[in-house]
């Protein structure tokens, strides 16, 4: 055979082999519809990516995250501090499962004040000291001091019963020196009432001369008795007290 004849041969024979292999072909698709792309193999696609528990109906968790919070409060919430773990939101168990503790020392939550919450208690002759004194102005003055000895504050209300010697009567109070507000005197202090003894005009009547003095107190508690001069004072019937006075010269005024 020569050369050329061969040749020919050849390429017949190259030309029925890929005819058969495109029939071939067509016959495996079965459907007609041209050659699928059946992706990677069972075993490229486990090497591909990580296991995914959710993909075989398990529990999807996410990574549990840990998270500290600290605070700090004055006052009688004090200091804690909070540790916990939250696991996966889909699917799986909500962990709220920490070790923490809350605690602290804060101050205390104070309506704590300081003071007896009580009430003064009246002044008397239990817990003052009287003193009766004649003044050389006004004329015809005496002067009566009451000193708090006790260790509380006491209330010298109203105006001093006087009664002068063997009186059956006590004097009366002149309404116009009437203080503004209750005479509180603290331990150590004093307040002051003035009597006017007799008329200065000599207008008076019934007078005489007492040697004797003793002070009651508008809370009708022990009585005082000051001491008076030797020769006694000389009271007639123009015989008027003052209110009780926190002020020496507001005695003195009427």
């Amino acid at each position: 055979m020569s050369a050329r004849t061969a040749r020919t041969a050849r390429t017949r024979l190259l030309a029925a082999s890929t005819i058969t292999l495109a029939a071939f072909a067509l016959t495996a698709c079965g459907n007609g519809s041209g050659v699928r792309d059946e992706g990677p193999s069972a075993a490229a696609r486990s090497s591909a990516r990580p296991s995914d528990p959710a993909a075989d109906g398990g529990t999807t968790a996410k990574p549990a995250g840990t998270g500290t919070t600290t605070g700090s409060t004055n006052g009688s919430k004090g200091t804690g501090t909070t540790t916990g773990s939250t696991g996966g939101a889909t699917g799986g168990s909500a962990g709220k499962n920490g070790a923490g503790s809350t605690g602290g020392s804060g101050g205390s939550a104070g309506k704590t004040g300081t003071g007896t919450g009580t009430r003064n208690v009246a002044c008397d002759g239990a817990n003052t000291r009287t003193s009766a004194t004649v003044v050389s102005r006004p004329l015809n003055h005496l002067l009566l001091t009451v000193t708090n000895t006790g260790s509380r504050n006491c209330d010298l209300t109203g105006y001093p019963v006087a009664r002068f010697g063997e009186a059956q009567s006590v004097p009366p109070v002149a309404e116009e020196t009437h203080p503004q507000a209750v005479v509180t005197l603290a331990p150590g202090e004093s307040g002051y009432a003035g009597v006017l003894l007799s008329a200065a005009d000599g207008s008076g009547g019934n007078g005489y001369t007492a040697r004797t003095l003793e002070i009651g107190f508008a809370a009708e508690g022990r009585t005082a008795r000051p001491a008076l001069p030797a020769k006694g004072v000389y009271v007639d019937d123009k015989l008027t007290v003052t209110y009780w006075q926190q002020d020496l010269d507001d005695a003195l005024a009427y």
